[in-house]
């Protein structure tokens, strides 16, 4: 079995991805070449085995090169950006797009229909009044109603063949709660020379190529002390995405901004709890990972359970129950999550 170096998988940050020495040295099966960068605004942290450094190096270039082509196409700091320019692009005029690009909202609206709302990615007005970007803001109840009108993904029409979106308001798309899934499904899909045997962890959110034989130690962080470990499970194929409060959540006028938005109520959602969802697509992994998270731990787990998803909310515990719980953290997971991974 390919050793490999233990992943702390946290909420919006990479805390601990190291080995030894030892452990490479332990494995013959060629070399462990690993790389960190900073893009899509958190840390990547990418690794593989290849037959020699130079060549995992390579390996490894190309991976990054196809998050960060991603991130050209999906990122909103930039209007000369794909989804920049259809987030700019006039109220009722058709935008021409390539044809992966209406593939990808009809399933965004899929997912919001399945989930009552509960996910939506057009809601780039509400990230702007609340500015979860900056140092966060208490909007009034007008500037809230203004921006809850301008939201939500049924104001783009789509149309395939050619394909062809159009705005029906001043509405935006914001890639914060699919852009990583997305990134990783196209790790997957292309041919970087690994043989398939890498690993990538965006920012929270890990994937494994599909010849990581022996799959891959996760290691689940305590949602709020988290840097610190309570639990791992083996990553073997697809997709860990997790969903929580994170250092960029902020507290305006004592009253906390979450940095995650319920589209349901237009406000920013602040819980103690994180959620793990596992699926073989990496997309839908992070679009359930924050849905989930906005339903809350009764709602969601009722929900997710209900499809026979693959989620787990870690929910801390009183020291009065820590006797009871995994070091503090309670495990509410679905049936589907304990048979694979518990």
């Amino acid at each position: 079995m390919s050793r490999w170096p233990s992943v702390v998988l946290i909420v919006a940050t990479l805390l601990s991805s190291v080995s030894t020495a030892q452990d490479a040295a332990d494995d013959k099966d060629g070399a462990f070449v690993e790389r960190q960068a900073y893009v899509m605004g958190t840390r990547v942290f990418l690794a593989t085995r290849a037959v020699s450094r130079a060549a995992g190096l390579g390996v490894l270039n190309r991976m990054l090169s196809a998050i960060e082509s991603t991130e050209s196409e999906l990122s909103t700091w930039s209007d000369g950006s794909l989804l920049g320019q259809l987030n700019s692009h006039p109220v009722g005029a058709p935008f021409a797009a390539p044809s992966w690009l209406c593939g990808l909202l009809e399933e965004l609206r899929y997912w919001h229909d399945e989930t009552n709302g509960a996910f939506d990615p057009a809601i780039g007005s509400l990230v702007e009044v609340w500015d979860l970007r900056g140092s966060g803001r208490i909007p009034s109840s007008e500037e809230r109603e203004s921006a809850r009108l301008r939201a939500g993904i049924r104001l783009f029409g789509v149309a395939s063949s050619p394909c062809v979106v159009t705005r029906r308001s001043d509405a935006t798309i914001d890639a914060g709660a699919f852009g990583k899934g997305l990134a990783l499904d196209r790790l997957w899909a292309a041919d970087f020379g690994s043989g398939g045997r890498w690993l990538a962890d965006l920012g929270g959110q890990v994937a494994v190529g599909p010849a990581s034989r022996g799959g891959r130690q996760v290691a689940l962080a305590h949602p709020v002390e988290r840097d610190r470990a309570v639990v791992e499970v083996r990553l073997e194929h697809g997709s860990l995405a997790v969903s929580g409060g994170s250092e960029r959540d902020r507290h305006v006028n004592h009253v906390p901004v979450g940095h995650i938005l319920d589209p349901r109520t237009g406000r920013p959602v602040s819980r103690e709890f994180s959620v793990v969802v596992w699926h073989t697509r990496a997309l839908v992994a992070d679009i359930l990972a924050t849905a989930l998270y906005v339903m809350g731990a009764d709602e969601g787990l009722a929900w997710a359970e209900a499809r026979g998803l693959v989620a787990c909310f870690l929910l801390p515990v009183t020291a009065e129950k820590s006797s009871t719980a995994l070091d503090g953290v309670e495990l509410s997971a679905t049936v589907a999550f304990t048979r694979r991974f518990l």
